[in-house]
């Protein structure tokens, strides 16, 4: 039997004795070193018996995971990682597909120690570098069975948290940090188009688990994600990002505050100009967010047709997101380069419903309130967008579409609103940052200690100053007068007119904001039913301003005579100066007692003492005087409705009916007389009507303000198609014939008649 046996195993294949003989008889003795090298030298030197090797190891270790003899089986893996290691010939693959099984068979084995071993192999075959790329072989059992382990709820804390075997102490790593670093490995390997199959798992994980609340994970998350993808593929995340917000609009607040914060961080560390061609699209979806939590916070439910209370709606958290998104609009601007921030503030601007130019853009279910609300995010947004803006040509910075809205604004009486715009003038116009130190308002006796950075103005400067100027004076002028103003108010004025003699003027400015200056002084002399506070602050803002413009034209008696007013108001009315007024604790009188004399800045000596030294001095002594337009009217409402009750007003007083009725009246004493009665009667009479038109527009249904809309329509193109019959009708013909004779002559256009050779060039 023995002899049999024995000549049985001499007949056995070369490639099964020389694996045998690496096993030893006890598996504590561990792998027979003499045995390994002759089997590697033997798979080096027959290679095409390189998959025959790997198919007998996994045999035996089958069978011997089969059997528990797990000693065995750790020197079974250790010959086929020494051989995959030594062997990169083109029948490699072959023999992976063994190892692969093998790896297999240990992971799926029940004890931990063998998953282990298994896990360590994988390690070391995933770290060899191969020629050429296989693409018939499948992971996914691996990254699932991985994936798996990785939530391992073994009982012995050691083994549930064991890593792969390091090969120094140095290199041991905490699950923590081993995850990290393979999770930056994978993101860095990933392509353009495997970058939302890279992000989506991530997305989906911070959903199941609820971690979007907490935002510290969520922001960790995508700061690794961030930093670890190719740059040029950044705006792909920042795109899954806005589009996993938009499919969570109806979640709550804390769950979208938690994603927009997550995009705030990512679009910090995005590299600059790099969010992509659809620059537009994500401030669109921040918009939409903003106006979308506007529209919860008023109706209570985050669906206008559910029930009210189907969900609890927290305002205090949609204010928070609110401010979220605000906050990752500046982030998101403060990466583009000026002309795209510039595309950015014209879009932000459109979007702002604007009294008489632009609809209410907030739901029917928030009225007047949301439109007010809506208008205070988007002008925080555009400040955010402005912050450090610096444009080297304001023409482009301000033009005309994006400072015709904003400027009617400024006549809101929202103060919140007027402030907000103020704001975004001054970042805009400064360009020096020069802002801060007009900060806190103050008389300066020495200008120089402000260590001002001004340059002559440009062409483009002029240009602008030409163009625009007489509206911003009438705006700021106009903005003076406003009874809700505070101390934030006056202070943001005078940075502004400040900015403005710093940034932009010429010599025709200079003498314009002077006669802007006194204008405000007579202002506050001649409107005595403005508040006490409003008076004292529109002198002292006259007042420091001139003082800071007297010593930037160096004009020395213009400085004496301003110094000296100064001076006289520091004696006797000190409640006109800005130190007295223009502070926290105001201190002003009860009632403001006529102001003359020796405290006032006389326009006709400034006028003679500035052209002496070359100044226009007619126009200096021309009173400046504000013209009042439409837009001026339209802005000073206060709802959408106001302004369409004003737009009718201004219709039906120039309709062509109103014209036919006005007849020439021979006016006498008792017509003045009876003026001069009925002028009280009038005015009531007049509110009650336009008290009416507005409450038609607000309560009366669709139809008939649609129906009266119709019928001012078809008037108008009955108008239009007269004007159009007239200029059609041909001229008389140059024979003198008017017709054939058999009835009215028809109409002909211009382009189609027949004019005689010598009347053609």
């Amino acid at each position: 039997m023995y002899g049999v046996c024995g000549c049985c195993g001499a007949l056995r294949p070369r490639y099964k004795r020389l694996v045998d003989n690496i096993f030893p008889e006890d598996p504590e003795d561990g792998l027979v070193k003499a045995n390994m090298e002759k089997l590697t030298f033997y798979a080096l030197s027959a290679p095409e018996k390189l998959d025959r090797i790997g198919a007998y190891l996994s045999e035996r270790l089958s069978r011997d995971v089969a059997r528990h003899r797990y000693g065995y089986v750790c020197i079974a893996m250790e010959a086929l990682d020494q051989l995959l290691m030594a062997c990169h010939c083109q029948t490699i693959n072959l023999f992976v597909e063994s190892f692969l099984t093998m790896v297999r068979k240990l992971l799926e084995a029940d004890k931990p120690n063998l998953q282990i071993l298994g896990t360590n192999s994988f390690v070391k075959f995933a770290n060899i570098e191969e020629d050429t790329p296989s693409y018939h072989r499948s992971y996914d059992f691996f990254v699932s069975r991985f994936s798996e382990m990785c939530h391992s709820s073994y009982e012995d804390p050691d083994i549930r948290t064991k890593s792969p075997s390091p090969e120094t102490e140095k290199e041991r790593e905490s699950p923590v940090e081993l995850t990290e670093r393979c999770f930056r490995e994978l993101l860095g390997r990933a392509a353009y188009g495997n970058i939302k199959n890279a992000v989506k798992p991530v997305l989906m994980h911070l959903d199941n688990h609820s971690l979007w609340e907490s935002k510290t994970f969520a922001v960790r998350c995508f700061k690794i994600v961030m930093y670890s993808i190719q740059s040029q593929h950044s705006h792909l995340v920042i795109q899954q990002l806005l589009g996993h917000l938009d499919a969570n609009s109806k979640n709550s607040a804390r769950v979208r505050a938690g994603i927009v914060e997550v995009i705030s961080e990512a679009a910090v560390i995005e590299a600059s100009g790099s969010i992509g061609p659809t620059v537009l699209e994500v401030f669109n979806t921040l918009l939409k967010q903003l106006r979308l939590s506007v529209d919860y916070e008023l109706t209570g439910s985050y669906d206008s047709f559910a029930n009210m209370g189907s969900k609890v709606i927290k305002v205090h958290e949609e204010r928070q997101l609110q401010e979220a998104v605000i906050k990752t609009v500046g982030s998101f601007a403060y990466t583009l380069p000026p002309y795209q921030r510039s595309e950015v503030m014209l879009f932000i601007i459109g979007k702002i419903p604007v009294p008489g130019m632009y609809p209410a853009l907030g739901s029917a279910n928030t009225g007047v309130e949301g439109s007010r609300m809506i208008q205070v995010m988007l002008l925080k947004s555009l400040l955010q967008v402005t912050a450090g803006f610096q444009s080297t040509n304001i023409l482009t910075a301000l033009p005309t579409s994006f400072l015709d809205p904003l400027l009617s604004f400024t006549l809101m009486e929202d103060a919140e609103i007027r402030l907000l715009v103020l704001d975004i003038l001054i970042g805009i116009i400064d360009r020096h940052d020069n802002r801060h130190k007009f900060s806190p308002v103050r008389i300066i006796s020495d200008i120089s200690v402000l260590k001002l950075k001004v340059d002559k103005c440009s062409r483009q400067d002029n240009l602008f100053m030409k163009k625009h100027s007489q509206r911003l004076y009438r705006h700021i002028y106009l903005a003076c007068k406003e009874e809700s103003s505070v101390q934030r108010h006056f202070e943001s004025l005078y940075t502004l007119l400040a900015l403005i003699c710093v940034e932009l003027a010429n010599e025709e400015v200079v003498v314009d904001l002077i006669r802007l200056a006194l204008a405000l002084q007579d202002l506050a002399l001649t409107e005595e039913a403005l508040p006490v506070y409003t008076r004292c602050a529109i002198h002292a803002l006259s007042a420091v301003y001139l003082n800071l413009i007297c010593q930037l034209t160096t004009v020395p008696t213009f400085c004496q005579h301003v110094h000296e007013v100064i001076e006289s108001r520091k004696k006797l009315v000190p409640f006109l100066l800005p130190e007295d007024v223009l502070v926290e604790s105001s201190k002003i009188p009860e009632k403001l007692e006529k102001v003359e004399g020796e405290v006032l800045f006389v326009q006709t000596k400034i006028a003679e003492i500035l052209g002496g030294s070359g100044y226009n001095t007619e126009r200096l002594a021309t009173a400046y005087i504000p013209q009042i337009t439409d837009e001026d009217r339209l802005s000073k409402r206060k709802s959408i409705g106001d302004t369409v009750s004003l737009q009718l007003e201004m219709e039906s007083r120039n309709s062509p009916e109103k014209e036919q009725r006005s007849t020439a009246e021979q006016i006498t004493f008792e017509t003045l007389k009876q003026a001069v009665v009925d002028s009280v009667n009038v005015e009531e009479l007049e509110r009650e009507r336009r008290r009416q038109v507005v409450e038609r527009f607000q309560t009366a249904p669709f139809e008939e303000i649609a129906a009266h809309c119709g019928a001012r329509a078809s008037l108008l193109q009955s108008k239009l198609n007269q004007i159009f019959e007239i200029t059609i009708r041909p001229p008389p013909s140059p024979s003198g014939s008017v017709g054939n004779g058999h009835g009215p002559s028809r109409s002909i256009p211009v382009y189609e008649m027949k004019f005689p050779d010598l009347c053609v060039y």
